[in-house]
């Protein structure tokens, strides 16, 4: 399995997502197929010292729902970024794969680390 290691010290979360989710799609590989999950497993290093900007912290906001009437929950990206910054991460790398039956299993190549 090849390891590819990703720095996002003093990059900004969406420049590393793009690199994280280029590098889970394999597009960049010789033999790239689309139904293809390519034998990769991408780590990600310096998670907390990646830049995010001050009006983005607290004026971007998530949504979550249950389903149940009132339960509208609203979080900010700092508020989501205090409690699990490796979990804000990988949402944003879902939200820039393909919407198929693979995007778990790439997913599943991510680590943060040590």
């Amino acid at each position: 399995m090849k390891e590819i290691t990703i720095d996002l010290e003093n990059k900004s979360l969406g420049r590393g997502a793009v690199e994280v989710a280029n590098a889970l799609i394999g597009k960049g590989e010789i033999d790239y197929a689309p139904n293809i999950v390519p034998n990769v497993k991408v780590v990600i290093s310096n998670l907390e010292k990646a830049k995010i900007d001050a009006k983005k912290l607290f004026g971007k906001k998530y949504y979550t729902h249950s389903g149940y009437l009132g339960s509208l929950k609203e979080s900010t990206l700092g508020q989501m970024w205090e409690k699990d910054s490796f979990a804000l991460f990988i949402k944003i790398v879902r939200g820039m794969l393909p919407k198929n039956k693979l995007t778990v299993e790439r997913i599943k190549r991510i680590k943060v680390a040590k």
